[in-house]
């Protein structure tokens, strides 16, 4: 169009779903169709995160808990991130009054910590 025209005004069709009737109609699908795909999204995320949670719960039971204080090198190995050195240290510092000590008093480090803590327990 040449600069400074005029556009022509804008006509409405008449009949069925004309008007503001179409437009809400449009704009409802439109939100019933998005919520529907962010729903979607949503559950994707879920069904991938719930089945790597519920394992860790279903492991985690208070009879398969280690008993720091107890156990033997061989049940000490048993846990991630848990050797030959890990296991000797964990022994040889013993004994513990409660679990957190094994990162405290740096028997071993903080992420093998974050790794088994759940797993174990120091009973007296």
């Amino acid at each position: 169009m040449a600069r400074g025209a005029k556009l022509p005004p804008l006509r409405f069709r008449k009949g069925r779903g004309a008007g503001m009737i179409g437009c809400m109609k449009n704009r409802t699908l439109t939100v019933v169709l998005l919520a529907f795909l962010l729903a979607a999204i949503g559950l994707q995320g879920q069904d991938k995160a719930a089945p790597a949670k519920k394992a860790a719960e279903s492991a985690v039971t208070p009879a398969a808990l280690i008993d720091i204080n107890h156990a033997s090198a061989e049940e000490l190995k048993k846990l991630p991130g848990i050797g030959d050195a890990y296991s000797a240290a964990i022994i040889k510092n013993r004994p513990y009054a409660n679990k957190t000590q094994l990162n405290s008093r740096k028997v071993i480090p903080a992420a093998t910590y974050q790794k088994i803590s759940a797993m174990i327990i120091a009973k007296q």
